[in-house]
């Protein structure tokens, strides 16, 4: 589609993030024009990291509730997955750094960029920047869990590398952006 023109903007939900209802018109390939409308949830921008250590060949992941896997029949509604989090008003290196300490108690000076993706284009603005970062137990510097006051409850879990892998075979882990950066990981051998 292409001559894109916004005709009408409705917020359905502002209360956690942003509900839209869009109304468009655009003329598609064959020359007609159409008018359509589509929601698009707007949640702003996020970051994710995979941390390794290549010399113990290991990763850390976390467990956390996640309501939506809950309501659609995830038994406990626990999900593991990478580090992630909004940008707010910080890049996303700064973000995921922050984000680092937080969840998971490591301080990184710095984490690689590897790409960044749409996870959920066809309902969710969201660009989702994808970074990795070695990690050694001497940049531990608190537990993590998360921030207190957004009750996060984050269970950080060290394993090795190849049972994260094999967990992905299992169901264990269903992230799509875990699964993403484990398979980057193994695909340009960061642990080996």
């Amino acid at each position: 589609m292409k001559n894109i023109q916004i005709l009408n903007t409705e917020i359905l939900s502002n209360n956690w993030y942003t509900l839209k209802k869009v109304t468009f018109e655009g003329t598609q390939n064959d020359g007609t024009t159409i008018t359509q409308s589509r929601e698009a949830y707007d949640r702003g921008n996020g970051a994710v990291i995979l941390l390794y250590n290549k010399a113990q060949v290991t990763v850390i992941l976390t467990r956390q509730f996640r309501l939506p896997t809950y309501i659609n029949g995830n038994e406990d509604g626990m999900l593991i997955e990478c580090c992630a989090g909004l940008l707010d008003n910080d890049n996303p290196e700064e973000c995921i750094r922050r984000e680092t300490e937080e969840e998971m108690g490591y301080k990184i000076s710095s984490a690689q960029k590897v790409f960044e993706l749409y996870m959920s284009p066809g309902s969710v603005t969201e660009i989702l920047y994808f970074f990795v970062a070695e990690y050694e137990h001497a940049m531990k510097v608190n537990d993590g869990g998360g921030a207190e006051h957004e009750h996060e409850n984050i269970e950080v879990i060290e394993l090795p590398f190849a049972d994260a892998l094999e967990m992905i075979k299992t169901g264990e882990i269903r992230d799509a952006k875990t699964i993403i950066l484990l398979q980057h990981a193994k695909l340009n051998n960061l642990l080996s």
